[in-house]
């Protein structure tokens, strides 16, 4: 390894799944051979993971989800401060508030190395509902958040999120340090053309014309609506069928929600399927819905599926509500609509069914924003950049 390498501190990465996790992975693999350290927690399966990474996984003995314990958080600390020692960090990356920032701050701290921390939506809902209660936790929140160097969100709502958030800390020196960084997918995995057919026979699917939601199973993710949709639209096309991809919580009770709206036998659950199986889910699709609404505890904060279902050139209908508008488009790469009313969903849906002129154009502008802006290659460019322009701050003003 040449230069002084920036460090990711992970508390999500493969192969533990979910979206953060696979931001970190595409983070990992994408930065240049030699310029990144991952620091992470032991899962179970990690050897097959790390040896695929160009960049070095150092794994500390413990189990990831024992890095949120102060016991965790101080063997974390100390072993960032020996891969210091060793490597020299340019820049801190952490993928999160709570556990990741702790060690990054105590590196700040006793080397000076200045860090950044990755917001996502409903980490800011968590992290302001605990400050509101605890002093303490108010005082920590403000010690981890004005310390970075930079505040990296996944759309402009999460910024505008993070901005009431650093206000109510006090913090208003750090709100020009927040920055706006669009996730994105990888278009050469996730493309168009795919034969869906292979991937319907071995789940015993139908042939018909199908709507297609990738999400983890929990209501505020709004399965229930496109469900509740689904029937409305049966009345129109009889062939329709709806596939879920996922597992979660909220399975029985959608599963409920499909034999009460009459249209169980159209609503397919498939569970989690493998991620080298996820393009042909997406292939499948005639429409891909995902109806994600805003709670007090959750919210989407940028919608990576969406942007999957563009990449596979799928005309998308998305729910109006937090980041979305910057995974979608309205008119131009999907279209947006109330996430808590069916009849909206199902005249959406339509639509695109039925004017299949209208759903090509979007589907196409979709593939095209992809390959020009929401890949992973232009996510990371941004945030090497980012860590770059403060790299070159500190030392100017170091050489003032």
């Amino acid at each position: 390894m040449t230069g002084r390498p920036d460090l990711l501190l992970a508390f999500d990465f493969p192969p533990m799944g979910g979206g953060i996790a696979r931001w970190m992975s595409e983070v990992a693999q994408r930065y240049p051979p030699g310029e990144l350290v991952i620091s992470t927690g032991t899962v179970p399966g990690h050897s097959a993971v790390d040896s695929t990474m160009p960049n070095v996984v150092d794994r500390i003995s413990l189990p990831s989800s024992r890095l949120r314990t102060l016991w965790g958080q101080l063997r974390w600390g100390r072993q960032v401060l020996r891969l210091d020692g060793r490597y020299g960090f340019r820049f801190g990356w952490c993928d999160n508030i709570r556990p990741s920032a702790y060690p990054a701050n105590l590196l700040a701290r006793r080397r000076g190395v200045p860090y950044g921390v990755i917001l996502h939506g409903s980490d800011l809902f968590d992290l302001r509902r605990n400050y509101r209660r605890s002093r303490l936790k108010r005082l920590v929140a403000r010690r981890l958040l004005g310390a970075a160097n930079a505040v990296v969100t996944n759309s402009q709502w999460t910024a505008g999120l993070a901005r009431e958030v650093l206000g109510e800390l006090g913090l208003e020196r750090s709100l020009s340090r927040v920055r706006v960084v669009p996730l994105g997918t990888d278009p050469a995995r996730f493309h168009p053309g795919i034969d869906p057919t292979g991937f319907r026979r071995e789940r015993g699917l139908p042939e018909g014309r199908w709507i297609v939601t990738v999400a983890r199973l929990e209501l505020y993710k709004g399965v229930d609506v496109v469900i509740r949709a689904l029937r409305l639209l049966s009345q129109i096309s009889g062939e329709l069928h709806y596939a879920v991809v996922g597992e979660g919580s909220a399975r029985a009770e959608l599963e409920a929600i499909a034999h009460a709206e009459g249209v169980a036998d159209r609503v397919h659950f498939l569970g989690r399927v493998p991620d080298h199986s996820l393009p042909d889910a997406y292939a499948l699709a005639d429409v891909y819905a995902g109806m994600t609404r805003q709670t007090e505890r959750e919210v989407e904060g940028f919608g990576i599926a969406l942007v999957e279902a563009q990449a596979c050139a799928k005309p998308v209908v998305a729910g109006r509500g937090g980041g979305t508008a910057d995974a979608v488009r309205h008119g131009e790469t999907g279209l947006l609509v109330d996430p808590l009313d069916p009849a909206a969903v199902a005249a959406a849906v339509n639509e695109l069914l039925t004017d299949r002129s209208r759903a090509v154009a979007l589907a196409r502008a979709g593939r095209l924003a992809v390959e020009r802006y929401y890949n992973w290659d232009r996510v990371v460019a941004d945030l090497r950049a980012i860590g770059a322009e403060i790299d070159a701050v500190r030392r100017a003003g170091s050489s003032g």
